[in-house]
């Protein structure tokens, strides 16, 4: 491929998203370890990383590191925050890449940004990536992907009702009696199966969604 510039790109910035074991966060690394888009000044964070980052923006570490906010900072609040920054950082800046399970919703309606959805659609393969990623046997893989999934979409549900609204609803993307599914495949611009799709090819599918053709 032809080295990238930065007026070779249809897009600003990318979020990617992604459930555990789709491979968003194997992705992500691909992205900002891209050489061209490393020339360019591109940054790669994953959720964590930006939550950590944001804190410290704001003076929320103390000198270990450690967040040292309020207790309510750990719940709604913060996390509202926080996602909230995350929307901010992808309507007013540039070469940005974002990847948490809901950069992509938190992303709606942000003129320039790239939307991807990682899948899986094997759920055994799903598994086996979190045993020997997490080290653990595949049914403790599986119940706490499953408990992680029914704790985190039940807080987002409640947390992100009125957005759903706002950023779905209202654009045609969804019925007021759909539910709430923040990985909706039409909510983004590329939908990639990680079972039939192996990262090589993942990584060269989005490079050619993002690049402008004559720049291939």
């Amino acid at each position: 491929m032809s080295k990238l510039l930065t007026d070779n790109f249809l897009y600003k910035n990318i979020t990617v998203s992604g459930l555990p074991g789709s491979g968003s966060t194997t992705l992500l690394n691909q992205l900002r370890e891209h050489p061209d888009l490393k020339l360019q000044g591109w940054k790669g964070f994953s959720g964590g990383e930006f939550m950590r980052a944001y804190a410290a923006e704001r003076g929320l570490l103390d000198q270990n590191g450690h967040l040292h906010h309020t207790a309510e900072a750990y719940g709604d609040e913060f996390d509202r925050e926080v996602d909230m920054g995350m929307r901010d950082r992808l309507s007013k800046e540039g070469s940005w890449i974002l990847e948490s399970w809901l950069s992509g919703f938190m992303a709606q309606g942000v003129e320039g940004t790239f939307k991807i959805l990682m899948i899986c659609s094997n759920t055994a393969v799903k598994v086996d990536r979190i045993v020997n990623r997490d080290k653990v046997t595949p049914e403790v893989a599986l119940e706490n992907m499953n408990h992680r999934y029914r704790t985190n979409v039940a807080k987002w549900r409640r947390m992100y009702k009125q957005e759903w609204h706002d950023w779905v609803v209202q654009t045609g993307k969804a019925t007021e009696s759909d539910p709430i599914d923040f990985w909706q495949p039409n909510l983004y611009d590329i939908v990639v199966d990680t079972y039939s799709t192996n990262q090589s090819e993942a990584l060269e599918l989005v490079l050619h969604a993002i690049t402008r053709k004559e720049a291939h």
